[in-house]
Formats: C-alpha cells, sequence, structure tokens
C-alpha cells in the first residue's frame, strides 16, 4: 500500500513562498507518475504539476509556469513543490497524488490511485 503525507502549507501574503512537501512509501516509484493537485472552496480538484518519477519528465499547469517548481528527490522518495510569486487565488488545500500505470491523460484527478491527505495554503492579499 501506498501513503502519501504532505506537509509545508500554512499562511503567506501575496508575493510570498512557500515549499510543500510529499513524503511516499510503501513500495519502489520507479514507473510511478506523481503530481500535485489543488482545490478551492466551491471548486473541482483542478492538476497543478507532475512527474515522472523514473524520468524525471515535468508537466506543469498554465496557470503555474514559471511561479511553481515540481522536484523529486529519489533517494528520499520525496516530491516538493516550490511555489513563488504566490498568489491571493493560489489558496487552497494541495494534494499530492501518484498512480503506477501512468495512462495518455495525467491532468485528471480520476486518473491516479492515491492520495495524501491535503495541505492548506492560504494566500493573503
Amino acid at each position: 500500500q501506498v501513503e502519501l503525507v504532505e506537509s509545508g502549507g500554512g499562511l503567506v501574503q501575496a508575493g510570498g513562498s512557500l515549499r510543500l512537501s510529499c513524503a511516499a512509501s510503501g513500495r519502489a516509484f520507479s514507473n510511478y507518475a506523481m503530481g500535485w493537485f489543488r482545490q478551492a472552496p466551491g471548486k473541482e480538484r483542478e492538476h497543478v504539476a507532475r512527474i515522472m518519477w523514473n524520468t524525471g519528465t515535468i508537466y506543469y499547469s498554465d496557470f503555474v509556469r514559471g511561479r511553481f517548481t515540481i522536484s523529486r528527490d529519489i533517494s528520499k522518495s520525496i516530491m516538493y513543490l516550490q511555489m513563488n510569486s504566490l498568489k491571493p487565488e493560489d489558496t487552497a488545500v494541495y494534494y499530492c497524488a501518484a498512480v503506477s500505470r501512468p495512462g495518455p491523460v495525467l491532468t485528471s484527478s480520476r486518473a491516479y490511485d492515491y492520495w495524501g491527505q491535503g495541505t492548506q495554503v492560504t494566500v493573503s492579499s
């Protein structure tokens, strides 16, 4: 069983930065796709960024490209999301997710098998 645990959320002023971490455990992740999603109140869960664990190939949603950076530390089985130039509209619960056999559509939350509990990010104006 895969376990994902997020940390690093909090309250920050607009223009500030936060770094989220997702500690993964349970098995080897070499063929996994792992990603970050977020969900604001009253809105659907949306894809933020993802990384292919073995190749390091990265994808970003347009609204974070240039501001957020996804990375992973294979030796520690930790995925990160460095968030810079935060905006109030970035306020949401951020989730990490993983899928063992990535399909063709990885921007949908339905494509992922495993989820963390989420961490709250609040950006004040």
